[in-house]
């Protein structure tokens, strides 16, 4: 087996224990034991289980950053882009917390644990509202007089609201086309030309 893929297969099995006992009640000899590997191994890749913890929400961040790329790709015009890129960003976040059972109680209490993983994907979000908006600036089909403060607030926006997302508590009683007419009615508002 290659070097990355016994990481990768170190890291799985970390997650399903994690979501399964918990940080504090999973140990690297049994990630060692459920892997299959010894614990030789799993030190040769991590120095402790704060390493492991970190991977694993790497993990979880690189599969939203793919799907977030897809939508940066996709030939959806620059308000629908930014409604897909919310409400796919929002939904990930949501399933990788829920798919992680026990694991997800660590992620709120373990937040700037999270906050160091999350540096490089947030970034990166960051740079695709910024050329959303150039975009949009360049087309004329918006006006944004300040692109990368008008990103920041909106990565921040969306960032802010994922624990609401997460627990049912943002835009309860509409539906999902209800909720994406609002949020493009104001992403529309926010930013469409009126020079």
């Amino acid at each position: 087996m290659s070097a990355s893929k016994t990481r990768e297969k170190l890291v799985d099995v970390a997650r399903q224990l994690f979501a399964k006992n918990g940080l504090e009640n999973t140990t690297m000899n049994e990630i060692a034991l459920a892997s299959g590997k010894g614990r030789r191994t799993l030190y040769t890749y991590f120095k402790n289980k704060e390493e492991v913890y970190l991977a694993v929400i790497g993990t979880e961040l690189e599969r939203l950053s793919v799907r977030m790329e897809e939508v940066a790709r996709s030939p959806l015009n620059l308000e629908d882009k930014l409604v897909e890129f919310i409400f796919v960003h929002l939904g990930l976040i949501k399933e990788a917390v829920l798919r992680n059972g026990n694991l997800r109680a660590e992620f709120f209490r373990n937040i700037w644990m999270v906050e160091k993983v999350r540096k490089n994907f947030d970034q990166t979000e960051i740079d695709f509202f910024v050329s959303v908006l150039k975009e949009g600036n360049s087309t004329g089909e918006f006006y944004v007089e300040n692109v990368p403060l008008v990103a920041d607030v909106m990565h921040y926006c969306v960032k802010g609201l994922e624990v609401p997302y997460i627990y049912g508590r943002l835009g309860e009683g509409l539906n999902k086309e209800e909720s994406r007419r609002i949020v493009k009615t104001l992403i529309h508002r926010a930013l469409k030309n009126n020079r």
